[in-house]
Parts: structure tokens; C-alpha cells; sequence
């Protein structure tokens, strides 16, 4: 996917600031959107966040979402590559959590931004 917001520039400007968004700004982001646009990734998303550590493993995540090994595991890797988790090995099993500033990030960039007292939306 490539879309690692670690490795990219997030937009200075929200898509819903009033100000047009860059194409290639735009490309981007749909891009770490396109990684969460998945029932089964949200899930891992939400597991992984309410478990205990705030962090899982590929083997406690397969039951609860009903899904074979190989197939948690693809999603995990787009969700890794798209700077939503982080991964760490231990041993033959890889552990995952979740990029809290990454989260925060596109919250911000999808928030528009309060109107001003006294200005009348349009």
C-alpha cells in the first residue's frame, strides 16, 4: 500500500476546513481511509485497543473475529502498513498495538473546524 503516515506529510488542511485539499494530499489520506474501510480491520482495530495491554497477538486475534491465521494476518499488515498499528516480534508470535497519534491524526483532519460566533453557515 505505501501509505505509511509515518512515512508520509499528513495535509496541513482538514478536507472539510474550507480550504481545497491537495490532490496528492488527498491521495494519501484516502489511501490510510481505503486501510480502514474494512469490517474485519475495524475490528482489529477495536480488539486490539480493548485488550488488556493495549496490545495482541495474531494467535488471540483469529477466534473472535472468526477468521483463519493467514487472513488476520493480511489485514494486520495493511493496517501496519498504513501506520495504524505497531508491530513487535517475540519469538515465532508478532505482537501488535495501535499508533495512537495516527488515529489522532486523521480524527483531526476529519473534524471540520467550529464556525466562529457571530458567522452564519451557509
Amino acid at each position: 500500500m505505501g501509505t505509511a503516515l509515518a512515512e508520509m506529510t499528513m495535509p496541513q488542511i482538514s478536507p472539510l476546513g474550507g480550504e481545497p485539499i491537495e490532490r496528492a494530499d488527498a491521495e494519501r489520506l484516502a489511501g490510510v481511509l481505503k486501510a480502514l474501510a474494512d469490517p474485519a480491520r475495524l475490528r482489529l482495530l477495536s480488539l486490539i485497543q480493548s485488550a488488556p495491554e493495549g496490545e495482541a497477538c495474531v494467535c488471540d486475534l483469529t477466534a473472535p473475529l472468526g477468521l483463519s491465521q493467514p487472513t488476520v494476518s493480511h489485514h494486520l499488515r495493511i493496517l501496519t502498513e498504513a501506520g495504524l498499528l505497531e508491530r513487535e516480534k517475540r519469538g515465532v508470535w508478532a505482537y501488535y498495538r495501535l499508533v495512537p497519534t495516527a488515529i489522532a491524526t486523521i480524527a483531526d483532519l476529519l473534524t471540520p473546524p467550529r464556525k466562529r460566533a457571530g458567522k452564519k453557515a451557509r
